[in-house]
């Protein structure tokens, strides 16, 4: 008996700095004993269980789960997971990346220390799942649809969450998403961290502080990363010169902006516009 899979996947180069971008999704009728790693993802990835049960592990620790029950594996973390021997499962998936992923995931309560969730309200996230497949397949609207849906499917885990929204937690959640915005409105211009922290009303270490424990990374960090995301998409408009660029995402110095962005690339904004354009011209042949 071999195993049942239907398996999308989706181009995610130059996306980057997308909110949310779909890269895979699909469905899965496990045999027994069936798996999967040891293995590690360049991008998020959400199993949830519709039938049978397995196990799933990470960081050292062994989940056993079942229906109604599903799992996230982080980016670069080594994980292994196996399908019962009695009652193999069968899971659908969706995997993604973009720059406000984690964020949304840490408001479900979904981190590295807490990747299983639990939901059985239904059958709305299974039909999320089958219409992320049938959205796949539409002729042009597929990506937006496939972002449209991704979203509500991760609103439905935040809604049904078991955070507190009185606790701490919200209160962070509040500054962050309000950071967020403003570094998105702002990225052109100069930005300085203690300017941002006081316009939320915070101590400076305290907003840096709370800011990686939510996102990952320092504020400084995520603006560079942020305005280097938003460079790769002007690379595609070839009436933009590197300096044009470099002042749009609020570097005056064109030459600290192409330090900064090789280290970030590993090549330098010139390179990365060839490596563009060569790409789209083999996608013509």
């Amino acid at each position: 008996m071999k195993n049942s899979m239907e398996m999308l996947c989706f181009p995610t180069y130059n996306r980057e700095s997308r909110d949310l971008l779909v890269y895979q999704c699909g469905r899965e009728e496990c045999t027994p004993a069936h798996s999967f790693g040891p293995a590690i993802r360049d991008h998020f990835l959400i199993h949830y269980i519709i039938e049978g049960s397995g196990t799933f592990l990470v960081n050292g620790k062994l989940y056993k789960l079942h229906k109604n029950q599903g799992f996230i594996i982080f980016p670069d973390d080594i994980t292994y997971y196996e399908a019962d021997n009695h009652t193999p499962w069968i899971y659908k998936w969706v995997g993604f990346k973009g720059i406000k992923a984690e964020y949304y995931l840490q408001c479900a309560g979904l981190t590295k220390e807490n990747p299983i969730f639990e939901y059985s309200n239904g059958k709305f996230l299974e039909e999320c799942f089958d219409n992320m497949i049938k959205a796949s397949k539409l002729k042009y609207a597929s990506e937006l649809k496939l972002q449209g849906l991704l979203s509500i499917f991760l609103s439905e885990l935040i809604e049904l969450s078991s955070i507190d929204s009185s606790s701490d937690y919200y209160y962070k959640d509040v500054y962050i998403k309000k950071c967020l915005n403003y570094i998105e409105m702002n990225y052109s211009r100069k930005l300085l961290i203690s300017e941002i922290a006081a316009l939320l009303g915070l101590n400076t270490k305290y907003f840096s502080l709370i800011f990686k424990e939510s996102i990952g990374v320092t504020p400084q960090q995520y603006i560079i990363s942020f305005r280097v995301n938003k460079a790769c998409e002007l690379m595609k408009n070839f009436k933009l010169s590197i300096c044009d660029i470099s002042r749009s995402v609020g570097y005056d110095d064109s030459l600290a902006f192409s330090k900064i962005f090789k280290k970030q690339k590993g090549m330098s904004p010139k390179k990365y516009r060839e490596q563009f354009i060569n790409s789209n011209s083999e996608n013509l042949d």
